[in-house]
């Protein structure tokens, strides 16, 4: 079996477009990554496109070796590094994402790959306005090394889960799934990988039905 022929083992919920998803305001989107952005790129696209009536208005990293901050230059986005080893405690941290969140006109924020646990200084600030995106079928896997968790287990499916973040690590309303096959041959790698196609497929379709069913 060849790649594309694996891609397409999968199954999207619920079936329906992101262009049946009218938004007539532009969304004013705030990215929080801690990795290579791969999910910020897939928002920019989409944007760019006109799939996505938004804006991505900053990008702020955790980490000085994100990769991230390479892809937010590339699509002229402006990125803030606040390093959370140089920040004294999560609520300070957090305060400090909400006075650059605020400061740029952020009505939603994204967190797309953010490996630091968030506080209520943020999740009250912009209550149901917090957007995750998860690699496993949630509830199942919470947290860390989610990948491996699902090969660990021996399940034969898992995938990726975009929610309304909540203070429990990786609950909250659930907005939109997408479900991956895990073959016999899987490393944590390639099931990352095709885990990673659908994290792509359905981030732009989830923010927008975020921005129907809370309000714009």
């Amino acid at each position: 079996m060849n790649k594309s022929e694996k891609d397409k083992l999968s199954v999207i919920s619920p079936a329906i477009e992101l262009k049946d998803i009218k938004i007539e305001k532009p969304l004013r989107l705030g990215v929080m990554a801690s990795g290579s952005g791969t999910n910020m790129e897939t928002l920019a696209s989409a944007i760019e496109s006109g799939s996505l009536n938004a804006v991505i208005r900053v990008v702020i990293y955790n980490n000085p070796d994100a990769k991230v901050a390479q892809r937010a230059e590339k699509w002229g986005i402006p990125a803030v590094l606040l390093d959370h080893r140089q920040i004294k405690g999560r609520e300070a941290l957090d305060r400090a994402i909400v006075e650059i969140l605020r400061k740029e006109g952020v009505d939603w924020v994204i967190m797309a790959g953010w490996m630091r646990i968030v506080t209520p200084v943020l999740l009250q600030a912009y209550a149901d306005r917090v957007i995750n995106i998860h690699p496993s079928l949630l509830p199942s896997f919470k947290g860390i090394r989610a990948v491996e968790q699902a090969l660990e287990a021996g399940v034969k499916i898992t995938g990726c889960t975009v929610h309304i973040a909540r203070q429990e690590v990786d609950s909250g309303p659930i907005l939109m799934q997408a479900a991956v096959p895990i073959l016999d041959d899987d490393t944590p790698e390639t099931l990352h990988e095709r885990i990673q196609v659908q994290e792509h497929r359905i981030f732009p379709l989830a923010i927008a039905l975020a921005a129907r069913k809370f309000g714009v």
